[in-house]
């Protein structure tokens, strides 16, 4: 039998060992997480073709050359063969991402109202990615040539074009034409604009839409990473209707959708029909179902009723 003495030594010698073991599973699972992160963030980041005619030009290939290591806390990573011309991708993890792509398209997005922001020196075009479920957004560098795109969660703390600036900016600076504005190209009827509509239109639509400027026969709502609301009073009546068409009835007034989207547009064109004069409504589809009854309120409210107003073919 062991001595009274004995037992602190033991359970000193016990306790030792088992704070060492804790140590060494700690420091076990600390490397295993470390090693899952790199073989995480070394693996290739695959990316699709899309149209960019510049982006094996000598602009795209000297920026990519002279962007950073590390972006946001995200790491360089290699792209999957096959690589398309003028891209980088920087990444912390399958969700954490960060992409630049050299040489594409402009966005339809770049319209005359868009709205833009400055940020060293270069100006750039926030797109907001509309597919449900998504947090993604696009930048474009729209005063440059090449044009560039960086594509990033909205959930990141800094703007990821703020760290790009550097070497964005060295790319040649070229204002490129933008986009007609949504509903500029209509006709317009031979009735006099709207001002008494334009005067009463509310201030912000959907929440988030800011009126912008309310002028002559048009009244534009911005929401950066948005397409803009654009209303345009005393059109001609939409080419695309005819007899039996489905109308959608919101209160009191018949609303028929252009469904015609031009490629690159989350917008469609809504007509105010049965008024004294036809009204456009261009609205991103997303908020359609909050914009046309805040708008019909006061469209009924400002315009009178056509003589033998429109009815509706369907519900």
């Amino acid at each position: 039998m062991s001595s009274s003495a004995e037992h602190p030594q033991l359970n000193r010698t016990a306790i030792y060992l088992s704070l060492g073991l804790a140590i060494l599973l700690i420091l076990g699972a600390l490397i295993g997480a470390r090693i899952v992160s790199d073989r995480a963030n070394n693996q290739s980041v695959a990316l699709s073709p899309v149209p960019a005619p510049l982006a094996e030009s000598t602009e795209c290939s000297t920026l990519i050359d002279a962007l950073p290591d590390e972006l946001l806390g995200h790491d360089r990573a290699p792209i999957a063969d096959p690589v398309p011309a003028g891209t980088a991708a920087w990444q912390s993890g399958p969700a954490e991402r960060i992409t630049l792509r050299c040489g594409v398209e402009l966005p339809y997005q770049f319209t005359e109202v868009a709205s833009t922001t400055e940020d060293a020196g270069v100006q750039w075009l926030r797109v907001d990615d509309m597919t449900p479920g998504s947090d993604l957004s696009t930048w474009y560098a729209v005063d440059r040539e090449p044009v560039v795109a960086v594509t990033a969660s909205l959930t990141e703390s800094e703007n990821p074009v703020a760290e790009l600036g550097a070497p964005v900016s060295a790319l040649p600076q070229k204002q490129h034409e933008p986009f007609p504005a949504p509903l500029s190209e209509l006709e317009k009827a031979a009735q006099d604009p709207c001002p008494a509509l334009l005067d009463a239109l509310p201030g912000t639509l959907a929440g988030d839409w800011s009126l912008e400027s309310a002028d002559g026969d048009t009244a534009v709502w911005v929401k950066e990473g948005s397409e803009p609301v654009v209303l345009r009073c005393g059109v001609a009546p939409p080419p695309n209707y005819v007899a039996g068409e489905r109308l959608t009835q919101i209160d009191d007034i018949p609303w028929f959708e252009d469904t015609q989207l031009v490629n690159g547009s989350t917008a469609s064109t809504w007509y105010a029909l049965g008024r004294e004069t036809d009204i456009a409504v261009s609205v991103p589809q997303a908020i359609s179902a909050q914009v046309l009854p805040e708008l019909g309120g006061t469209i009924s409210g400002a315009t009178g009723v056509q003589s033998a107003p429109l009815a509706p073919s369907g519900q």
